[in-house]
């Protein structure tokens, strides 16, 4: 998410963040043959994630059902140390505490067979908002880094940008990693100096653990640093992945490769000097294993451009291509050659898995990626698979499908589709001779159905549950009249937005965000929810 015109401060969507964020990275409904059930994917190890959100009713408590919790399981909810439940909970895992005062703190124990079962985590304390102030949010203070001036003389500030939350610390709680773009980072197509790439770790309470520089060698920009938050070694505290270089300084100082190399020409690309991919430890900011990147840049011109722009259009991602343990993916290029690379973390060393390269596997497979990868198990095998926009690449790096489709800027994929097995993908197109959007069969790369060609670039498309009244998702995109439903049949008003989704009111449907903004859809019009700055 682009979160640019967010200056001093992160607003935290509890609902979604701390309630809903229950497996990141896994598909709780997907169906795993009991063949591939032998070893259980490892997940999160969290707290309840206990959140009381203070109303004219009463306090409106939610907290997580976790993936050991048993069938059957209910909760006793206790206010200030006294229990407030007459009888436990089941079901839903919200309790409304009737006429309770603001500022009340929650915590809550799971009863199973009748007995309370005590957390693995000595300190549960809820997280406390009021619905009166932006619809139940709490803001996270973040600390921007100072500005600077490009050796061009260009002054720039700096502005909170991608995030993402991992528990870094082991504590059962997440935190969030913010990444800070300078005012003068560029697109891959425009030259120009910009200032460092900043990466900060931040506690709920606004705590900073830690701050990463990038360097002078990293260039910024949307599609430079892709970096990913997940606990890769299984030791309960997430890791941070991302590219480096000469000049990287982790968040405990230490510095990678070389303090003084200076790799940027005098358009202010970085087309020369190592490369490397670093794990940094998620508690301290340190520097764990670095490696070389693969792919390297080699001969700049072999990715579709001499000047900087196709050479460095990075995507990264998660998956569990065995089944039961995460790999890193880190991937480079998508509108000619295309490498996509997955990592293990073991032990403390990144070591490379597989590496699928579109020059070893065929010319039919350049040009397929999007500005985006997802990650599902299409296939059913229990094991993820990397659906790569117009192709998808199988958990053991060969080519699973390729509709040759080519680029475009958006894809979704899910089980968009419920009454039909297995996922589906939603993806618009770029080149004006192939068809504006269309729906497939994640598993096969089969057309379902498909918009014709709008004679455009079709930039935008999204496609999930965002109204109740169709089954299914509904999908639209920018060059395409209407919302289509899951036939791909115009259905009625288009989404004032394309762009994100987001669980954000507690119903079943997900709304739309955009920019520092939530709506939500109405077939006569969307209602804001959020405004955030």
């Amino acid at each position: 998410m682009r979160t640019s015109a967010l200056n001093r401060r992160l607003a935290a969507a509890a609902a979604s963040l701390l309630v809903l964020g229950l497996l990141p990275g896994t598909a709780a409904d997907a169906v795993v043959p009991a063949a591939s059930q032998a070893a259980k994917p490892q997940v999160d190890k969290l707290n309840r994630g206990v959140v009381s959100v203070h109303t004219a009713a009463g306090n409106r408590v939610g907290w997580r059902l976790l993936a050991d919790d048993p069938p059957g399981v209910a909760f006793n909810v206790y206010r200030d140390g006294t229990r407030v439940t007459g009888t436990p909970v089941s079901g839903p895992t919200s309790f409304l505490d009737t006429g309770a005062p603001a500022g009340a703190r929650y915590t809550v124990r799971a009863v199973v067979g009748g007995a309370e079962v005590m957390s693995a985590f000595a300190a549960e304390e809820s997280l406390t908002l009021d619905s009166g102030v932006a619809a139940g949010t709490r803001d996270i203070p973040i600390q921007p880094p100072a500005g600077g001036t490009t050796p061009d003389g260009v002054s720039y500030t700096y502005a909170a940008n991608d995030a993402s939350a991992g528990d870094l610390d082991g504590d059962g709680q997440y935190e969030i990693v913010l990444k800070w773009d300078p005012t003068n980072s560029h697109d891959n197509s425009q030259s120009g100096y910009t200032g460092d790439v900043y990466v900060d770790a931040y506690k709920l309470d606004g705590t900073r653990l830690w701050r990463i520089d990038l360097g002078r060698n990293i260039r910024a920009g949307a599609h430079y640093t892709q970096f990913q938050v997940f606990d890769y070694d299984g030791d309960g505290k997430a890791e941070v992945a991302m590219k480096t270089a000469d000049g990287t300084r982790s968040g405990t100082g230490q510095v990678i490769g070389s303090a003084s190399a200076d790799y940027r020409n005098s358009s202010g690309y970085v087309l020369s000097g190592p490369e490397f991919l670093t794990m940094f430890s998620g508690q301290t900011g340190a520097a764990v294993s670095t490696v070389n990147y693969d792919p390297p840049r080699g001969t700049v011109s072999s990715w579709g451009d001499s000047y900087g722009n196709r050479v460095d259009r990075f995507l990264a991602g998660t998956a569990y291509l065995d089944g039961s343990h995460p790999s890193l993916i880190m991937s480079r290029g998508y509108y000619t050659r295309t490498v996509i690379a997955a990592w293990d973390f073991r032990n403390g060393a990144l070591t490379e898995r597989w590496k699928f390269d579109s020059n070893s596997a065929g010319s039919q497979y350049t040009g397929q990626g999007d500005h985006q990868l997802a990650i599902a198990d299409t296939d059913g095998d229990g094991r993820d698979e990397i659906v790569f926009g117009a192709m998808a690449i199988d958990d053991n790096g060969s080519p699973l499908w390729n509709t040759r489709l080519g680029h475009g800027d958006a894809m979704h994929v899910g089980d968009l589709i419920p009454s039909r097995a297995g996922l589906e993908e939603f993806k618009v197109d770029e080149d004006k001779s192939k068809p504006a959007a269309w729906m497939a069969d994640a598993k096969t790369g089969q057309i379902i159905w498909q918009n014709a060609s709008c004679n455009c670039d079709n930039g935008r498309g999204v496609s999930d549950d965002i109204y109740a009244g169709s089954p299914g998702a509904e999908s639209w995109s920018s060059a395409v009249s209407g919302l289509l439903n899951t036939s791909g049949q115009n259905i009625g008003r288009k989404p004032s937005s394309t762009n994100f989704v987001i669980y954000w009111d507690g119903d079943a449907q997900r709304e739309l965000l955009d920019g520092t903004h939530i709506d939500k859809y109405g077939t006569g019009g969307d209602t804001r929810l959020l405004t955030a700055s």
